[in-house]
This record gives C-alpha cells, structure tokens and sequence, in this order.
C-alpha cells in the first residue's frame, strides 16, 4: 500500500511541476509579442478540452490557432447536402473563449476532397475522352457552395483563411488537379472570389511548401501577382515551413520572405515542424500522399533523442527563429503544425509509426532545448 501511495504521489508531483513549468517561465507569444503571432494546429482532442495537460500548454504559450482536419472538405462536408459542423464550431469556440486569431484551413485542396465533389450526379468519375464526367459550371457551383456555406458562417469569427491550399507543382507551374482539369486555371481565381464575397473583413491567405526552393517561389511570385491584377484582395502568403535540419538555409528563407513581401503581401510560417528524422524519400516536398515503408534505419530514437541530437535541434530553431525576428515587419505569424511532438504528422509521414520529435514540447508537454534555444537566443542581445 505505501509502494502504491508513493507511486501515486510520484506521478502527481510530476504533473504538478509540469504545470507550473509551462505556466512559469516565458512563453512563446509574451517573447515575440513585437513580432508576430505564434500560433499551434490544434486536434480534436485539444480544442474540445479532453488532452488537459495540451490545453494547458496551448492557452499559456500560443495567441493564434489552426485547425489541423476539421475544416477540410472531407471533414466538414463528407457528402453533397450533409454538413458536420460540430467539431468545427468547437474548435471555433475555443479560439474565441482564450481570445486568439482564428485562422481557417482550407478551403480549396486537391487532397482530402472527397470524391463526391468531382463526380456527376450518378457517382461517375471515370475519366471520358479525357474529360471528368462532372462539367466545369456543376464543380463551380458546388466550389462557391462549399466556400460560402462554411465561410458565411464563421463570418466575423475566422480571422483569415487558407482560400486554396498547394497549387503549384515543384517546378512552379500550376498542379494538374481536378480541380485545374475539370474548371481551368481560373478555379484559383473563383475560390479567392467567392470568399472575399462570403466575408469581406477576413484575410485571405495562399498556403504552401517548398516555396523556399526558386523555381516554385517563382510560380508563386506570379500567381499571386496574377491574383492581384484581378482586384483580389489577397494578404498573405503562407510558408508551411515543413524543415529539414539542412534545408532550407537561413539564407535562402530570409530571401523568399522578402520577396513576398515586396509583392506588398504579408508572409506567415504556417506550419512550422523540424524533421530530425533520417530522410526517407529524396523529394523534399511535403506532399501527403507519399508513403514509404517502416525500416529500423528510418526510426533511430525510439527511445528517446539523443542530447546532441537535442541541441542541434535547438540551434537550428534559433537560426530559423533569428531570420523571422529579422524580418517580423513582414511576418505576422508563425504557426507549429502541432503542439507537442505527440501530436505530429510526422509521427506517420512519410512513414507510418516513426517516433518524430519535430516540436518544441516533448510529448509530456515539456519545453525541450529548442524552446529554450528559441525564447534565449532568436533576438541578438537579449
């Protein structure tokens, strides 16, 4: 019994001092409060209070949130008429009870788009003499559908929207999605129309990877000035900011950002994770489609990173942090795609059942060396 009770008193103090951890030392949006938002990609489980010590952790250190799935199409709208706004909306909720920006992700994708969407109405999406059976007006009409049903009723609650997300091509051309095949290039232009409609006062955003790479910031560069020519209010560009520990170079990330901003846009780091891990692939895109099978050579800590691991980690956030603090007149937020390296994607992409550590919080929500390295030494002299 005393073994049980010293056990239970263990584990107790030890979520004790995790809690006033997280809660006493400086946090995330107090430290660059001048600079920029920093926000998190929150799931379901962290929105609707259920992981506690996340919930802890997020209202201490982050000022803005993303949804990581619920507002994707095949979230929200699984079926043509049958909406799921539940999880949505307490998502939405949360934002505003802990008084954050609230952005919404994403409208227009080419994955994570149910095939509904593309299909006529008798559930064909064979491909006919090189035609999708659904017609561009029918794909546009569900497209402005979509947009303004979800859109209109976040209105004056989602601060800002990825309107379409990964459009582009590694070379910077346009991507041959459904959506470019079955409506033509012009789909971009629809999605980013009908938003500004549906709410005029919310931030429309592009959203990203690899824009760091020149040919695919250049096919950037020029969409978005396309979009601008065309009177689209458009005010950002995303930067997922999916990293390797040796790509992209702090020189090549400061000279993307100043070439959006140049554009007279602002940049945001929106899904900002570090991949520490051995690389699976030789692509350095971050294209969720790809899978590659576990090996023991792809999955080296599973017990745990090894300290100078740790510390390379930590000094390769300083770098990426001290280029964003040089630049925050241009950059309004910088978002992590999770909140604890529990929660990450890249626990399973582009290998499935890896152990990831690409956050700044362990996955018993403590601060690692790269939160320090981070808070310390982003701002020269401080």
């Amino acid at each position: 019994m005393k073994k049980n009770l010293a056990a239970i008193f263990f584990v107790l103090t030890g979520v004790l001092m995790a809690s006033v951890d997280i809660q006493a030392r400086t946090t995330l949006k107090d430290a660059f409060k001048k600079d920029f938002l920093v926000g998190a990609a929150l799931n379901q489980a962290e929105f609707t209070d259920q992981n506690t010590n996340a919930v802890m952790l997020i209202k201490a250190q982050f000022n803005a949130i993303s949804p990581e799935n619920v507002l994707k199409w095949e979230s929200i709208q699984p079926r043509r008429f049958g909406f799921n706004f539940g999880p949505a909306d307490r998502y939405v909720a949360f934002g505003q009870k802990n008084g954050m920006f609230i952005v919404g992700h994403t409208l227009v994708w080419h994955n994570q788009t149910p095939d509904w969407v593309f299909q006529d109405d008798k559930g064909n999406r064979t491909v006919e003499r090189k035609r999708y059976l659904v017609d561009r007006e029918t794909l546009l009409q569900r497209m402005r559908y979509h947009i303004f049903k979800i859109v209109g009723r976040y209105k004056d609650k989602i601060g800002g929207w990825d309107v379409v997300n990964e459009a582009l091509d590694d070379d910077g051309t346009l991507r041959q999605s459904k959506w470019e095949k079955i409506i033509g290039d012009d789909y971009i232009l629809k999605a980013y129309q009908f938003a500004h409609e549906a709410d005029p006062k919310a931030q429309l955003y592009y959203n990203d990877y690899s824009l760091e790479n020149p040919a695919k910031r250049a096919g950037a560069i020029a969409l978005i000035k396309k979009l601008q020519a065309a009177g689209i209010p458009i005010a950002g560009v995303g930067l997922q900011g999916h990293y390797k520990m040796d790509w992209p170079t702090p020189a090549a990330l400061n000279e993307t950002i100043k070439a959006f901003s140049k554009l007279g846009v602002k940049v945001m780091i929106t899904e900002l994770d570090m991949d520490i891990l051995p690389p699976a692939t030789h692509s350095q895109a971050a294209e969720v489609s790809m899978n590659v099978a576990l090996r023991a050579e792809l999955n080296p800590y599973t017990n745990g990173l090894p300290a100078s691991v740790e510390q390379a980690e930590a000094q390769r956030y300083a770098d990426l942090f001290k280029v964003f603090v040089a630049n925050s007149n241009s950059i309004t937020r910088v978002t992590f795609w999770g909140v604890t390296d529990a929660d990450s994607w890249l626990n399973n992409w582009p290998v499935k059942g890896r152990m990831a550590y690409p956050l700044l919080f362990d996955r018993n929500c403590r601060p690692k060396p790269a939160f320090n390295a981070v808070i310390q030494d982003a701002r020269p002299g401080k």
